[in-house]
């Protein structure tokens, strides 16, 4: 069974100016117990191992791959992390921007809530199953770090899928707040000692329209031996 103690905590910001239009913004930390606040943040460099390394023939053909995809995924463009060990495709035209604990995000420039994020964070747990079920986990994970307090969630569906032998689990769910619907798409890992995260999502007026391409997105994360 999932501890809530377990899972970092991702705070939205939705103060006024994110109301207004201003692209998605999160604070993160480490949990303590359930009622910590917004404090001690952690870097996520400082969340890495030293002196991990690759090999080179590894690297290669890992890159060729991704880009093959993005290829063949016409309309998106690759991401490869040599360092913390994950690749994912997302759509072309969206900017990389720099937030506050995430480890990438990138975004829409005209509707903020179309974007995409990953976190990683240290775990000392093997497998994603050491959790709990999907349904457990993504319940969660929406409760304490996806969606702040303030807005309305519910989890929609939540499944297991494996790759290349490893266990990964993804869900889909809506936040409601007072004036947007989020509707967004998850997947989770652990690997490589890290608990992986990617998140992307729309706002719900828009999702009849984005979400094959969100679902790509989602669908082309992997995570590699670091």
């Amino acid at each position: 069974m999932l501890s809530l103690q377990q899972l970092p905590c991702i705070h939205l910001n939705t103060n006024s100016r994110f109301q207004r239009g201003v692209p998605f913004v999160v604070r993160a930390e480490q949990i303590s117990s359930p009622s910590t606040t917004l404090q001690d943040k952690t870097g996520r460099r400082q969340l890495l191992a030293t002196g991990l390394t690759i090999a080179p023939w590894f690297l290669l053909s890992y890159q060729k791959s991704t880009a093959f995809a993005a290829e063949n995924a016409k309309g998106f463009l690759p991401v490869t992390d040599k360092t913390d060990g994950y690749s994912f495709i997302y759509p072309f035209g969206w900017q990389e921007v720099v937030i506050e604990g995430q480890d990438k995000v990138f975004k829409d420039v005209i509707e903020p809530l179309e974007n995409v994020s990953v976190t990683v964070f240290p775990t000392n747990k093997e497998d994603i199953r050491d959790l709990g079920s999907p349904q457990e986990v993504a319940a969660a994970l929406i409760k304490k770090v996806l969606a702040p307090p303030s807005q309305k969630t519910k989890l929609l569906t939540a499944a297991e899928h494996d790759v290349d032998g490893k266990a990964y689990y993804t869900f889909e769910f809506v936040a409601q707040a007072p004036n947007f619907t989020r509707h967004a798409l998850s997947t989770i890992v652990i690997a490589n000692g890290k608990f992986y995260t990617l998140t992307t999502g729309a706002n719900e007026r828009r999702w009849g329209k984005m979400k094959d391409k969100l679902n790509t997105v989602v669908d082309s994360f992997k995570i590699f031996n670091v």
